[in-house]
């Protein structure tokens, strides 16, 4: 592991940095085995809510995500149940360190690094709380050296992957060649509230799911996208839209009406970082943004005049998996991976949509490890720099 001075740059960074640049690696990703079909949500809907008065409009809405199949890390029956505050955070907790290790694992070994090799844990997650951080659980299990920096995120919700991303490619920046591991890990479920039974709770019970990813961002090789600048927007007065209301029964989720058409001021912002880069948001080669439901994706083709067809992949997670938070983008970005990437210097966008109203946005490019290789080892020969 290479040493990172405690504050500020390494003296030769600028020189580092105008040559290596950081890749975002093929992220992992795992749900829970516990399956609920969008024809059950309906039905526990239809048992659960016969006498609501707006059970037809949440039915329709539910039926409005395209949310075929949910992952959740317990039994419906047990799900539906509310043990309390305190059970369920235990749970969390519980949940994440059995089914978060492993998915660490095949991150790392995608991005071919060792536990030696990171220099910086960024965690997030919006559905549970711990205190240390999960960061320090895995430094001490898995084996990550002891000068490993932490940095838990836990209010940003499903805006954490996209700002995930960003601090890891801030941090590499800062500190060329280091490398930054990202993990998110959502248990939606086990937010789910039986006494609120607003339509926006009901639209809530059927769309979110649960589920881990973690990823890899190099500062030095790797196979993906090459980051190369990130932004962030936040719509003003907007932070009533999408919240928690902390209670001593724990998170109840609060969901606007409005919240479904805010891609209209976000997508401009898109455009705008597109454009300081010298692209363009329409004509890019492939988009993985977070989907929070169907409309996101319908009004992002819209208003960004791109072929709906671009975002598959999150149109896939959503289908699959429901909302699963901060790990939606990540999930997308492994569709792509498994579609097999695209080529060389293709020109992309990464963004996650989250409470603020806020979007974590970066562009980057497409980049293989061979060609990263040559271009590196070109770079340091014409400096005269030995290769380690």
């Amino acid at each position: 592991m290479r040493h990172v001075p405690a504050g500020g740059r390494e003296p030769s960074a600028r020189r580092k940095q105008a040559r290596f640049m950081a890749t975002l690696c093929r992220p992992s990703v795992s749900v829970p085995e516990h399956v609920i079909t969008m024809e059950e949500t309906l039905e526990l809907a239809r048992e659960r809510h016969a006498g609501h008065p707006q059970l037809p409009l949440a039915l329709r809405l539910i039926e409005n995500t395209g949310v075929r199949t949910r992952h959740i890390v317990q039994p419906i029956e047990e799900t539906l149940k509310h043990p309390g505050f305190e059970d369920r955070n235990r749970l969390y907790e519980r949940e994440a360190k059995a089914r978060v290790p492993a998915v660490v694992q095949r991150a790392l070994d995608d991005a071919e690094l060792l536990t030696t090799d990171i220099d910086v844990i960024i965690y997030v997650s919006c559905t549970g709380f711990m205190m240390p951080s999960l960061t320090a659980w895995l430094i001490n299990e898995m084996g990550f050296e002891s000068t490993t920096r932490q940095i838990p995120i836990a209010q940003l919700g499903c805006a954490a992957g996209g700002a995930a991303v960003n601090r890891a490619h801030d941090f590499c920046t800062a500190y060329p060649e280091a490398n930054a591991l990202i993990v998110a890990c959502e248990f939606c479920s086990l937010c789910y509230q039986p006494t609120d039974i607003g339509v926006g709770s009901l639209l809530s019970n059927g769309l979110f799911g649960d589920g881990i990813a973690a990823a890899v961002v190099r500062g030095r090789g790797g196979t993906g996208v090459r980051l190369e600048r990130n932004g962030s927007y936040l719509i003003p007065k907007t932070e009533e839209w999408i919240m928690y209301d902390v209670k001593a029964t724990g998170f109840h989720f609060l969901l606007d009406k409005r919240v479904p058409a805010t891609m209209e001021p976000l997508a401009p912002a898109l455009m705008d970082l597109a454009g300081t880069h010298g692209w363009n948001a329409s004509d890019l080669d492939f988009y993985v943004v977070h989907a929070g439901g169907p409309r996101i994706l319908d009004d992002l083709s819209k208003f960004l005049k791109v072929d709906p067809h671009a975002f598959r992949f999150s149109r896939a997670t959503l289908t699959e998996y429901g909302n699963i938070a901060s790990a939606v983008v990540l999930d997308a970005l492994r569709r792509l991976f498994d579609e097999g990437g695209v080529q060389d210097g293709a020109r992309g966008l990464l963004a996650g949509f989250g409470p603020g109203i806020t979007a974590e946005m970066s562009l980057g490019r497409w980049q293989t490890a061979d060609e990263r290789t040559a271009v590196e080892r070109t770079a340091d020969e014409s400096r005269g720099v030995r290769q380690a």
